[in-house]
């Protein structure tokens, strides 16, 4: 059960939860939980209450009211009680193995580096903003399935070589954030716009920024029936009837689209053209791990990238991490352990379980690999903070010598206050429907070894939101299994892009599929980098990358144009 305490105004609620199996406790957690202007009624209370997931097993949350000091965000009701079954629901799988999937993301490596910039940079005077009407779902014929939402894309003409001319369009697709800072981040379309007397159109995808369905985030995100459509279905299914809804606007019938995407909207940006050839010519797909699902990349290939990266790095750094992970576990196992660790890594608030911190030092780790990109190249930096250190410092002194290297002078670093972002939550959501990613930890890694545990990973989406996850539905709906034998003769004008230190990219296509369906690889690549603004000091080799794939979307431009010709002069 759950106490709850009436409120009003700004307060933030810490709930301590006890995880038990019969009469043994296995586990506690606090969570704290900001809000504003919210009231708690006994109704609400009862949403709070953690369902059973298994036989003598419950979790018990006790919730008690503390006034927030000069904070006062405005957290929407529903967006609590979500957070605190997420929050909660983290215990059950805690003896099982992995449940966990890294995020995707094609700015996340950026964000890291200076939080700031996406939200301080400034707005081109270029870039319009629009919004269209989007039908709400695209697939069914019942009433509700007529309602609309405003989803936002913004459009940059400065270079466009207008309808008349049949000059081309990139469009770029949003992927599982607001839209916020793409058109500056993602700087691939600008950086090429000239070269190709292009439009550049960078459409949101359903459920973030401002491209909200059911006229509030609170009410899209109230439960699995509001939440049901939001989908990789829907998503482009929406970008293709914007497209054609600019194309005929401009009177542009003619203009070849190519869509670009990073990461998720990598994936996007694939099936759209795969879905879609005739809204999209082609498709540069970033980072996309399309065959990261249903067993067709082994679970643990992620986890052995990471590896691989840090070894290639530094072999002592490598050996110490793969030695740590047993001295923390020694060291929590006795009495006061947690306290030691607490203060070693100077944890932002006492550990509860060794588990947090290992978690933590996990997904930095899997960070610096994943946007392992120049200058800074963070797996370095990592491990230049951990050969640095003193020799005569113990093995977890050298391991926290490489958390400051990366993370910077900070009063804490581990467990720090955080707010959950509606990216966290959506993303939740969509793991937790179709982009089940198995992502495991085998033997052969410097980590200690977890392997997915898929039926785990089930049990908690159906207790956060009382439906199981489809791990089958995206090969089912777009493919992937035998992928070289079924679109050698089937699709086209795909370029696969990925840089080798990414983790990710051993669920991409890493070889030509045909003539047309390209991989374009780097051995010294990270996340997306390719579709990243470029920069002065951009080594050779990321160079080479993107004028690669400009060479290759000229091409199809060229035949596109050639084609047309042809059939206009038939008429």
């Amino acid at each position: 059960m759950v106490k709850v305490l009436e409120q009003t105004n700004s307060y933030f609620y810490s709930s301590f939860c006890e995880h038990s199996f019969g009469r043994k406790i296995l586990s506690k957690i606090r969570i704290t939980i900001y809000m504003s202007n919210c009231c708690l009624d006994p109704g609400v209370a009862k949403t709070f209450e953690a369902k059973k997931t298994e036989p003598n097993k419950s979790c018990y949350c006790f919730v008690d009211k503390i006034r927030a000091m000069n904070y006062s965000p405005k957290f929407p009701v529903q967006w609590v009680q979500l957070m605190v079954m997420i929050l909660s629901i983290t215990l059950t799988g805690i003896a099982a193995g992995r449940t966990d999937i890294p995020r995707l993301s094609p700015t996340r490596g950026i964000i890291m580096e200076d939080p700031d910039l996406l939200s301080s940079a400034a707005v081109s005077d270029d870039l319009q903003t629009f919004y269209y009407p989007q039908t709400l779902d695209h697939f069914n014929y019942q009433p509700q399935s007529y309602a609309t939402f405003q989803q936002r894309y913004v459009m940059n003409f400065k270079y466009w070589g207008g309808a008349n001319n049949n000059a081309p369009i990139l469009a770029y697709l949003g992927a599982e954030a607001p839209l916020d800072g793409s058109p500056t981040a993602i700087g691939f379309l600008n950086d090429n716009a000239v070269s190709f007397t292009a439009l550049l159109v960078y459409i949101e995808h359903r459920y973030y920024g401002k491209s909200i369905p059911f006229g509030s985030r609170e009410e899209a995100f109230k439960n699995a029936s509001t939440l049901g459509y939001f989908n990789s279905a829907q998503a482009i299914a929406d970008y293709a009837e914007i497209i054609m809804h600019i194309k005929n606007k401009l009177r542009a019938f003619y203009s070849p689209v190519i869509v670009v995407g990073g990461s998720y909207g990598g994936m996007l940006a694939s099936w759209l053209r795969l879905k879609y050839p005739h809204v999209a010519l082609g498709a540069l797909a970033s980072s996309a791990p399309i065959l990261y699902f249903d067993k067709i990349t082994p679970r643990g290939a992620y986890f052995s990238v990471v590896t691989k990266d840090f070894r290639e790095a530094s072999e002592s750094c490598y050996q110490t991490i793969r030695n740590s992970w047993s001295v923390i576990d020694k060291i929590a196992s006795q009495p006061n352990g947690l306290s030691s660790l607490s203060m070693i890594f100077k944890t932002c608030k006492p550990l509860n379980k060794s588990s947090e911190l290992k978690n933590a030092l996990e997904n930095m780790y899997a960070s610096a690999a994943q946007y392992d990109s120049p200058p800074r190249y963070p797996v370095t930096v990592v491990c230049r903070g951990i050969d640095g250190a003193n020799e005569k410092q113990d093995i977890l002194s050298k391991i926290f010598a490489g958390v400051v290297a990366y993370r910077g002078n900070r009063s804490c670093y581990i467990n720090p206050p955080t707010n959950e972002s509606e990216t966290t939550v959506g993303w939740r959501w969509q793991t937790c429907s179709e982009m089940v990613i198995p992502i495991g930890i085998g033997n052969r890694t410097m980590f200690q070894p977890e392997p997915f545990d898929l039926n785990s990973f089930i049990q908690q989406c159906k207790t956060i939101f009382g439906v199981p996850p489809r791990p089958h539905w995206v090969t089912s709906y777009y493919g992937g299994h035998d992928i070289k034998l079924i679109l050698q003769r089937f699709g086209s004008n795909i370029i696969f892009s990925n840089g080798l230190r990414d983790p990710y990219s051993q669920g991409g296509v890493l070889e030509n599929i045909s003539e047309s369906i390209l991989a374009v690889k780097t051995v010294n690549g990270s996340h997306c980098l390719d579709i990243l603004a470029q920069n002065a000091s951009d080594p050779e080799w990321l160079v080479k990358q993107r004028q690669t794939e400009v060479e290759i979307m000229k091409g199809w431009i060229a035949q596109y144009y050639a084609d047309l010709k042809a059939m206009l002069f038939k008429q």
